[in-house]
């Protein structure tokens, strides 16, 4: 099931999305949700759940929303990577009173489908309370709040564990694959836009909502429910607000070439990135690069898809020289050198 979409790092003009196909449950997906409307009051179990919303490049109706836990009251919040990959703007509100925040990202993890946000000017709010997710057992009771259906109104739904350490598989529309490990499996219901919003057990966030599954091929409705430890979650932060970069890690602004990229599907015979679109003014145009040009290497490395490049912009630093080298649609190879800007979070 299609819940959005992105390109290499560099979004697709079109709402974030990627299908789990899971290696255990037929049906699963990630669970974000369209923007929507006004948020609802909270009551304790809600306390630091916050609802997240975002537009992507391109404008217009390209919007998603989701969840997520406030880890601190000076505007740290914990939600998944696919709530805010390519986004151009985040905002989050704060159900519990209706004020809205402004937030950049501070880092994320694409392997992990972890991101961390900071609010600007935050205000009045009180962080979830943390548990510890070595503690989750089958059979223990659970409780999952979210913004389901990405309506901006939180919702709580319950269930019980059944199963811990289970992994699921997670492809794109880019065709680029990741798998998510070790993760906290519930029978409550979760429904698209409850991404990033915790699972609780004993009053306690024991797990951050990532994705949902039906135990049946042909089922329409949620059955099953993932959640990553929350302990894996607080870690990730933890380097991050550390500056620790890693191969895993993503620490700051993106590198963005100002690029978008057709699909693996794409009908053409070059192996490399396809440009579909180059936006003016940013360092692809600058260079020269148009549309349907093979970009094949960048950085010194060499680039035969969308997740290559995808790759390289994770580790490249906006504003620093980097080596592009590019196929024209003539057939002739092209070099310069570009500085990237500042952009969308992968």
């Amino acid at each position: 099931m299609f819940l959005g979409s992105v390109k290499s790092g560099i979004p697709r003009l079109a709402l974030p999305a990627a299908v789990i196909s899971a290696a255990i449950v037929v049906g699963a997906a990630l669970l974000l949700g369209r923007a929507g409307a006004a948020p609802t009051t909270a009551s304790s179990h809600r306390t630091g759940v916050v609802v997240v919303t975002t537009n992507l490049l391109g404008g217009g109706d390209n919007s998603a929303a989701g969840t997520g836990i406030v880890l601190t009251s000076s505007g740290r919040v914990l939600t998944n990577n696919h709530v805010i990959r390519g986004a151009s703007s985040i905002r989050v509100t704060d159900p519990s009173d209706g004020l809205s925040f402004s937030a950049k990202v501070l880092g994320y993890s694409v392997s992990k489908d972890v991101a961390l946000l900071q609010l600007q000017k935050p205000r009045g709010l009180k962080p979830a309370r943390i548990g510890n997710s070595s503690t989750a057992r089958v059979g223990q009771r659970v409780l999952a709040v979210g913004n389901a259906g990405g309506t901006g109104n939180l919702t709580t739904v319950t269930g019980r564990v059944i199963a811990v350490g289970r992994s699921i598989d997670v492809s794109d529309d880019d065709g680029v694959s990741n798998r998510l490990v070790g993760l906290i499996k519930t029978d409550a219901p979760l429904q698209p836009g409850d991404s990033g919003g915790p699972l609780l057990a004993n009053g306690r966030v024991i797990g951050i909502d990532v994705a949902a599954g039906s135990s049946g091929s042909f089922s329409n409705s949620f059955t099953e429910g993932y959640a990553i430890p929350i302990n894996r979650v607080v870690s990730i932060a933890h380097q991050i607000q550390a500056g620790r970069r890693s191969t895993t890690v993503h620490v700051g602004p993106t590198a963005f070439l100002g690029v978008l990229l057709w699909p693996p599907d794409y009908p053409n015979d070059s192996s490399g990135a396809i440009v579909k679109n180059v936006i003016p003014g940013l360092a692809a145009a600058r260079a020269g690069v148009k549309s349907d040009d093979v970009i094949t290497a960048a950085g010194g490395r060499a680039i035969a898809s969308g997740a290559d490049l995808r790759r390289v912009m994770l580790q490249a630093v906006p504003g620093q020289p980097l080596r592009l080298v590019w196929t024209d649609s003539s057939g002739s190879t092209r070099k310069a050198t570009v500085r990237p800007a500042a952009g969308p979070p992968q």
